[in-house]
């Protein structure tokens, strides 16, 4: 079954959209299936499963941490992590890029946008994004590549449209003044077709792929 999900994914997505499998709460054997099949980007929400994942399946896996990431759990996953994509505040910018530093890398990150209305969905507002753009460049041992952003769980699609639209016109601005700016995520098994309607050239889906 995950077979045939992975092969419909990679036939009716463009080639130029990455998608990360997001593998939470997901066995290891469940992975090195989807592994065995050829994929190799995998997401997490939480550090220490993220971990511990790592520690056990092959190491040419690119891990995502796209979750909630705390700045005293960033020493865990700065060794390995290829790409942070939520990056919410200075403060974990600049712990990020300490521990960057301690590790002699150069880490890739997104700042995670809010998008939605809904409270239980974290992220900046687009102000705090300009500042968190200016302190980079402070930051040697950080490379931001672009935004990372959840839509409001909701069926109304005019009004998920309209939040990938705003983001995209967002991203498309800070992108002529900044050459390091290439990803946007955004888009779930829900609302990736509207993501990509939309300007997203990395998606994260799980429950499709899984379920």
């Amino acid at each position: 079954m995950i077979k045939k999900k992975i092969s419909f994914l990679k036939k009716n997505i463009p080639t130029n959209i990455k998608i990360i499998v997001v593998s939470k709460n997901q066995s290891i054997s469940k992975i090195l299936n989807l592994y065995k099949l050829g994929h190799r980007n995998f997401g997490e929400n939480k550090v220490q499963e993220l971990v511990r994942k790592y520690e056990k399946l092959p190491k040419d896996i690119s891990w995502h941490m796209i979750g909630k990431l705390q700045t005293n759990k960033v020493k865990y996953i700065i060794p390995f992590v290829k790409l942070i994509h939520s990056v919410d505040s200075s403060k974990l910018l600049i712990e990020i890029n300490k521990r960057a530093i301690i590790n002699s890398k150069i880490i890739s990150v997104l700042i995670q946008i809010k998008i939605s209305k809904d409270l239980n969905k974290t992220g900046c507002d687009y102000k705090e994004c300009i500042k968190i753009l200016e302190i980079s460049k402070n930051l040697n041992n950080i490379t931001i590549l672009g935004f990372m952003a959840i839509a409001s769980n909701s069926d109304d699609e005019t009004l998920i449209n309209n939040e990938f639209s705003n983001l995209n016109k967002f991203f498309k601005s800070i992108k002529k003044e900044n050459k390091n700016i290439q990803l946007l995520s955004m888009g779930m098994s829900k609302d990736y077709k509207i993501a990509i309607k939309n300007g997203s050239n990395m998606i994260r889906l799980g429950s499709m792929i899984f379920s």
